[in-house]
């Protein structure tokens, strides 16, 4: 039996479209009601953090969630981390759930190749609280890139479950569905403690990619903003607020 769609979400389904968190930003600026997700088969100049190009020929999830908050700035980036894991919920229901991970700042990784991106994107007249969020996910279901700097794969290359991009969004909805309201009602806690369970490469030594260079040092989870605890030295804990991490 399939999945109910959730209540009080919209859905927009496209044939094609540039970008589904283009279409996002469209919308909103039309005066389109929110909660929306957006979802298209096939998506041509998709983008992924750092102005990256991210593929999504037909076959795979390209889909954006457009939300209006009142809430600042700085708490609406925690819904990177609400996405992290309801995407990771939706892959587990096809893949083995303990070789799902998430990895810091919103990758979703099975096996240790990148299964998934998240990219948020806002725009707000006094630049504290967001006219509207837009939550990019991306998913491989049916195919994943090649030479890319951070191993991808997707559902197909594991040889498990693929399925269609429609059901696969709804199961994604409604995970979503269920992290959204558990921020909503208590905070960030209760994900940084979902999302830490989850976290690749915790405890391990890592390599952290930052707007002037590159360090290293063990990762010890995430503050109480999300921000990545990287330990450099016995006696020096740095907190890093944006960046990449390799292992």
């Amino acid at each position: 039996m399939s999945e109910a769609w959730p209540a009080g979400y919209g859905l927009r389904h496209f044939a094609e479209l540039d970008s589904t968190n283009a279409e996002a930003r469209r919308l909103a600026g039309a005066g389109a009601p929110a909660p929306l997700w957006i979802v298209a088969d096939r998506q041509t100049q998709g983008r992924g953090r750092r102005g990256r190009i991210w593929e999504a020929p037909a076959g795979n999830l390209a889909s954006t969630l457009l939300l209006r908050l009142k809430k600042p700035v700085a708490e609406c980036a925690q819904l990177s981390f609400v996405a992290a894991l309801a995407v990771a919920d939706m892959v587990a229901r096809y893949t083995p759930p303990t070789d799902v991970r998430v990895k810091w700042p919103n990758d979703v990784l099975v096996c240790g190749r990148k299964i998934a991106g998240i990219l948020l994107e806002s725009a707000s007249n006094d630049g504290t609280r967001p006219d509207w969020l837009a939550v990019g996910i991306g998913i491989n279901l049916a195919t994943h890139p090649e030479r890319t700097e951070f191993p991808a794969t997707s559902l197909a290359a594991l040889n498990c479950e693929t399925p269609p991009a429609r059901g696969a969004l709804t199961v994604l909805a409604r995970a979503w569905a269920r992290w959204y309201d558990i921020w909503s009602e208590q905070g960030f806690e209760p994900v940084r403690d979902g999302w830490l369970v989850r976290a690749a490469g915790l405890g391990a030594r890592i390599r952290a990619r930052l707007g002037g260079g590159e360090t290293s040092g063990v990762f010890e989870g995430i503050d109480g903003s999300g921000a990545l605890l990287l330990r450099e030295h016995p006696s020096r804990l740095r907190t890093i607020s944006a960046g990449e991490v390799f292992f």
